[in-house]
């Protein structure tokens, strides 16, 4: 009943002329308008595969004709998934290297365009759009409508100047007073009288760079002349105000002082697990803990001689204006109690004996005591006499006694001395040398930092200097050397006499200083100070130095 289908092969002339010749072929007698229906309008696909037919059969004659029988076989597109590393790869690759070149050569450019206008403006309509703009500050900001003068106006002679100037001036460092003055537009004349004035009360010298002063100026005498000081006050101390205002046309000067309470701060709390963070904790600054820490770290061993229940007492100088300011000085008292006795009671003493402020503990002030004495606080790592040298390789006599300690740890003379060295001195680096009398003297080697000058006196348990490396040394340590009659000997073989002993006027004050601090209170000094300062109340004016 069906016949089969003949399939159909593709000839010379494609598939168009094939399709032309089955629809010539299939055309029957009385069935032809039917079948010219049906054939007259190929379907889509066939049309779509007519199409890359000839356009494929168009490439491939191209690329004959312009790179020839050979180029035209190669593939420049590949896979680049495939044949990794092979010349068809490569090539494929420098294809894509080449096309990307090629695109980002026609990369766009963002800059603004000037499009044309819609309409023709001329001059005036260009100014009428600019005047309604809003431009941005970056731009000028030009925008407005700028109106040209008209025969109502009239030009002024002279600019108006506001009646007074109120500023802010501040002394730097290294100005003097008057120059400050007169840089802020203050008179010259105005500027000495005011500098004298102050200079009768506060030496200029002592005001601090960086004071702040508050200035208003008057009205100009004439134009181009500086104006008149009208007032000037400042924080002259830090327990008193001045303030210098015209009078009658002439400068006086107004003294306001402050309430300011000396009482010294002391704060005393439980050890515990941390000796810093529970000194923290009760209030006390860092500058005061670490005043504190060093003090105690020359008299007792932080990491042994301190227990959790032990009580530490520290006494900061501090003083408190009634402006609400506040001031912290050195310490003055450290402490330490274990179970109601004490086992540390440092002060602060600088009596007329002393070269300068220092701690004395206070059970042995007065006394003298004999023994061997440290220092610095550390361990021994490396004894009296011969020894293969660390750096040298070889063994050669070492003349001292080598103290392990952390770099900067202070570094204390062993007994009251004469400096006769302090500077660097071979392979001790920076070194001081003490003559102690009696044919003694000590060496210290390898500081960091020397604290002393040739010349100089110390009393025994004074810092001479810091724990450093310098000179021929592997790390911070103190290298501690004794003399006796110009040859060394074991340091650790000699026992040293600290003398203590003061004249009894001092001693008296010594134990006068030590029983007032220790009779503050905890807290005492955060009492109110309003009542102080209403005692003060308000000052008179110095009227009496009109005349001057």
């Amino acid at each position: 009943m069906f016949k089969p289908r003949e399939r159909i092969e593709f000839g010379q002339g494609g598939p168009a002329a094939h399709a032309a010749a089955l629809f010539h072929a299939e055309l029957p007698g009385k069935a032809a308008g039917p079948v010219l229906s049906l054939v007259a309008s190929p379907a889509p696909a066939l049309t779509a595969r007519l199409l890359s037919e000839r356009l494929r059969r168009l490439r491939s004659h191209l690329s004959r004709r312009i790179f020839g029988e050979n180029l035209a076989r190669i593939s420049w597109a590949p896979d680049l998934a495939e044949d990794i590393g092979s010349a068809r790869w490569f090539r494929g690759l420098g294809t894509m290297l080449g096309l990307s070149l090629l695109a980002l050569s026609f990369w766009p450019d963002y800059s603004s365009l000037q499009a044309a206008s819609s309409m023709m403006l001329d001059d005036s309509q260009r100014d009428e759009f600019r005047s309604q703009m809003i431009l941005p500050l970056a731009l000028g900001a030009d925008s407005g409508r700028h109106m040209g003068p008209t025969t109502r106006v009239s030009p002024l002679a002279n600019a108006p100047e506001r009646r007074i100037v109120q500023l802010v001036a501040t002394l730097g460092q290294g100005d003097s007073f008057g120059r400050m003055l007169q840089r802020a537009g203050v008179a010259p004349g105005d500027a000495a009288r005011v500098s004298a004035l102050v200079a009768g009360t506060v030496p200029l010298g002592e005001i601090a760079p960086g004071t702040r002063f508050d200035l208003t100026l008057g009205s100009r005498a004439a134009p181009n002349q500086p104006r008149p000081l009208d007032k000037l006050d400042f924080r002259a101390r830090f327990d008193l105000n001045l303030a210098a205002q015209r009078n009658g046309g002439n400068l006086v000067l107004i003294r306001k002082p402050i309430a300011v309470d000396s009482t010294p701060l002391r704060i005393r709390g439980t050890v515990g697990s941390s000796l810093y963070r529970s000194a923290r904790a009760a209030g006390a600054p860092i500058g005061a803990i670490q005043q504190y820490l060093q003090t105690i770290d020359a008299h007792l061993s932080i990491d042994s001689d301190i227990q959790p229940d032990d009580t530490f007492d520290i006494i900061i100088g501090y003083k408190r204006s009634a402006n609400g300011e506040t001031q912290l000085g050195d310490l003055l008292f450290a402490g330490l109690e274990r179970a109601g006795k004490l086992q540390a009671q440092l002060l602060r003493w600088g009596g007329a004996n002393n070269s300068g402020d220092q701690f004395f503990e206070a059970s042995g002030m007065g006394q003298r005591r004999t023994g061997l004495i440290m220092p610095v606080v550390g361990h021994i790592t490396s004894n009296y006499g011969a020894r293969r040298h660390p750096i040298l390789g070889y063994t050669r006599m070492h003349a001292g006694v080598d103290f392990g300690a952390a770099y900067g740890s202070p570094i204390y003379a062993v007994g009251d001395a004469t400096v006769s060295f302090a500077g660097r001195h071979g392979g001790h680096g920076n070194y001081v040398k003490l003559d102690h009398g009696g044919g003694y003297a000590t060496g210290y080697g390898h500081m960091s930092r020397i604290a002393v000058y040739p010349g100089g006196r110390v009393r025994a348990g004074q810092i001479i200097g810091y724990v450093g490396s310098t000179g021929l040394s592997t790390g911070p340590h103190l290298h501690y050397e004794l003399y006796q009659n110009g040859r060394t000997v074991n340091p650790l073989s000699v026992r040293f006499t600290v003398n203590n002993a003061v004249d009894e006027n001092e001693l008296a004050a010594f134990k006068t200083k030590l029983a007032a601090v220790k009779a503050v209170k905890p807290g005492a000094a955060l009492t109110s100070l309003a009542p102080r300062q209403a005692e003060i109340g308000s000052p008179p004016r110095e009227i009496a130095r009109l005349g001057e």
